[in-house]
């Protein structure tokens, strides 16, 4: 009983999609739709789709149950509210949007649509992360004082001209489209945040979006963190947690654990299987399109990441701290 569905978007991560709808034998994409013609039949013709002609089309197609959506992050919200009042069900890739007023009225237009609407936070997922949550919750860390994440990609070593180097699609430099994941993997830790104070430089200088951001956060639960994103330096995403009894790691996008307690001198590896995140969210969201159930990262939770990233941009410009509260 796979759902069917559009591909609207079809740049490098809507082939991620597209792939991993595809590996979750859940999800049938049967058309899809960009702008360009020739971006509309390359990825037809890779996933046996049709192309369709417009998003109207898209949105008229009675074959289509739901959309999937990695477009520019200004457009989520008007493609939201169409797919809304067509009835289609919306999986969005991250951040649902760049204000919190605009999350708030694509939560509202898909409830009122009736459909769901499920934003891809993914790497909360990742069986490292997973496993740093069992050890908080399982008191084996102690009381946690402290979390950091660092995520690298360098994703404008070539300064191609592409919207996501478009500072107003990506605002905050590399948190835009990367330390959202990491906000949202320590919200699912630890809670919500309730301050942040951000820096934001272009080092390099060679294109119009900043290429190094750091944010500190206060949790809500007490904790302190740090978040640094990079968009020149090697890869590399990791997550630790430090409590009064334990530090414990996620590297190497999840796929790897480390656990120190206080008696030991250095860290040892505990085993994680491989797991497939990106199908694994995409077999989530057929569920919850077949039987209605609302999916882990739904609305709720994307609206609190867009809160954070809204405060680190105002951070950004007035050079102080900024409590959550003050934009929800």
């Amino acid at each position: 009983m796979s759902i069917r569905a559009a591909a609207v978007g079809l740049g490098w991560w809507g082939g991620v999609l597209g792939e991993a709808a595809a590996r979750s034998g859940e999800v049938d994409i049967v058309t899809c739709f960009a702008r360009s013609a020739d971006s509309r039949q390359a990825f037809a013709s890779r996933f046996g789709c049709q192309a369709a002609v417009s998003f109207e089309a898209v949105l008229d197609d009675p074959g289509v149950d739901a959309l999937i959506l990695a477009t520019p992050h200004s457009l989520h919200l008007e493609m939201i509210q169409a797919a809304a009042k067509a009835g289609k069900h919306v999986f969005v890739e991250k951040p649902l949007t760049l204000t919190v007023p605009d999350a708030r009225a694509c939560e509202e237009d898909a409830q009122g649509g009736g459909v769901v609407l499920q934003v891809g936070h993914h790497r909360r997922r990742r069986r490292s992360n997973r496993r740093l949550k069992e050890l908080i919750d399982g008191g084996q860390l102690g009381l946690v004082h402290q979390l950091e994440a660092t995520f690298h990609v360098p994703k404008y070593q070539d300064p191609v001209a592409t919207w996501r180097a478009d500072p107003d699609e990506s605002p905050a430099g590399g948190m835009t489209g990367l330390g959202v994941h990491m906000i949202d993997t320590f919200h699912y830790l630890v809670g919500p945040t309730k301050r942040v104070m951000a820096y934001s430089k272009r080092i390099l200088g060679r294109w119009g979006i900043d290429d190094t951001t750091v944010v500190a956060l206060e949790f809500e639960s007490g904790p302190l963190g740090s978040l640094t994103t990079s968009l020149v330096l090697p890869q590399r995403c990791d997550v630790s947690v430090a409590g009064t009894e334990a530090i414990a790691w996620s590297e190497e996008d999840g796929t790897r654990v480390f656990r120190q307690s206080l008696e030991q001198s250095s860290r040892e590896e505990e085993p994680v299987e491989d797991f497939d995140a990106l199908a694994d969210q995409m077999a989530e969201f057929a569920a919850c399109v077949r039987d209605g159930a609302r999916p882990e990262t739904g609305a709720p939770e994307a609206i609190a990441v867009v809160e954070v990233l809204q405060a680190i941009i105002e951070s950004l410009r007035t050079g102080r701290s900024v409590d959550i509260a003050d934009v929800r």
